[in-house]
């Protein structure tokens, strides 16, 4: 027997905090009807905490805007072209959206017109389980069949797939992402097929939104299940050309990625495994210049480029280093934390049999301090050098000796090496 559908979901934490209420109250003032949509309300129903709240109302823009500041809240027109005003009610905000349908798309943007038909709101969305409306007290309102498919794992488009992803391609990325969170079992062969046959359209999104919406999939504990699918369909290799998914090779690293955050080292990142469906495990070192395409493309920040080009750069140390506890801290040394924690997961994702070693060497890269070379240029001068390339040379001859001893020698040993070492160069003073 089938188990009967909620009709209400009980109030939770977030539907009763007083910004909340304060907002509600604000919106409803002249009696209208406002109720929370999408998200929140999916979320709710599977009793997880929504990152956002969002609500609807059949008010217009400019009456929600009087009505929010009548009520001393802060009113932000953050998307008034299509109906979206931000409630400002520290320490939160909700985003209040007026009830809409569209009457032209263009694949990246939609005009709209504002209504009061609450079905006609929730068919302009994407997938039935985004369209589900609750009121203040928690009653459901579903007009496409939002909690069987959430009941039974099904992400969907509403009505026609091919219609639905020629409104917004990036309800394509959308789809995987969703599908990667919510589904109990295959893809909806028809929401897939749509997608698939967009896969040459999506050069019509920003870099940006690109960006984002891979990232939030690549972030995902069941990321494999949504990048699986893209490949398959083309979608994956439409967005990167180079990229080639391994199966094995990605669930070897996110397996490893979750051991190091349970064992005290960092939460699973994104990077590395971007990284790894940009460089195959058989491959040699990393393209020329891949980096940097990739991060063009995906319009990433300076910081996201550099953390890229270290991933996809040849590996500065083997596994076979890691044995060896002063090697291990020469690498850290040399590398910095992230590198060479980023290059032990990659290498790892190729190497399962060491996995335990890599495993340890990575957590210990969490708390790892880097020691300060006790010496500086003003410690060669003053033995009577110049400034210019002497100094330096002396400065990384004798650091490289500190490190090679384990960071072991302290100032006045370093002085002495230094000494010693200006004895037998040619070029003492």
């Amino acid at each position: 027997m089938t188990a009967a559908l909620p009709e209400h979901i009980p109030p939770t934490d977030w539907m009763t905090a007083a910004p909340t209420r304060a907002v509600l109250a604000a919106l409803g003032a002249g009696g209208a009807t406002v109720r929370f949509v999408g998200g929140c309300v999916r979320d709710a129903i599977l009793g997880l905490k929504p990152d956002d709240i969002d609500l609807a109302t059949p008010e217009t823009p400019d009456v929600v805007i009087r009505r929010l500041e009548k009520a001393k809240l802060k009113a932000v027109p953050t998307g008034i072209a299509h109906g979206t005003v931000t409630a400002v009610a520290p320490p939160g905000t909700f985003q209040v959206t007026t009830l809409r349908h569209d009457v032209a798309t263009d694949g990246r943007h939609a005009e709209v017109v504002f209504g009061t038909d609450w079905a006609a709101d929730a068919q302009r969305r994407d997938f039935t389980i985004n369209a589900l409306y609750a009121d203040a007290d928690g009653r459901l309102h579903d007009f496409t069949g939002g909690r069987a498919d959430l009941a039974a794992g099904i992400v969907r488009f509403i009505g026609d797939p091919e219609r639905r992803v020629a409104e917004d391609y990036l309800r394509v990325l959308r789809f995987f992402r969703f599908h990667a969170r919510f589904a109990k079992g295959e893809p909806d062969a028809a929401s897939l097929a749509a997608c698939a046959a967009a896969k040459n359209r999506l050069d019509r999104l920003s870099g940006e939104r690109i960006r984002d919406e891979l990232l939030k999939i690549l972030a995902l504990p069941n990321a494999a299940a949504a990048l699986g699918l893209m490949y398959q369909s083309g979608v994956l290799q439409a967005l990167l050309p180079e990229a080639r998914f391994e199966p094995a090779r990605f669930d070897a690293l996110v397996d490893l990625q979750r051991a190091v955050a349970a064992s005290g080292g960092v939460e699973p990142e994104v990077w590395p495994r971007l990284a790894v469906l940009l460089v195959p495990g058989d491959a040699g070192p990393a393209r020329e210049g891949l980096a940097d395409r990739i991060a063009d493309r995906l319009r990433l920040s300076n910081a996201q480029r550099l953390r890229l080009n270290g991933l996809l750069a040849p590996p500065t140390f083997d596994i076979a280093a890691l044995a060896d506890d002063t090697a291990f801290s020469e690498i850290l040394y040399r590398c910095g934390t992230e590198r060479c924690r980023d290059q032990l997961l990659l290498l790892a994702s190729v190497a399962p049999e060491q996995q335990d070693v890599v495993i340890r060497r990575a957590v210990a890269t969490a708390t790892w301090q880097r020691p300060i070379f006790p010496l500086r240029g003003a410690d060669v001068l003053a033995l009577g050098f110049s400034p210019g390339p002497t100094v330096s040379a002396l400065l990384n001859d004798l650091e490289s000796w500190w490190v090679a001893g384990g960071f072991r020698a302290d100032r006045e040993a370093c002085l002495k090496r230094l000494r010693a070492r200006v004895q037998t160069t040619a070029e003492g003073p």
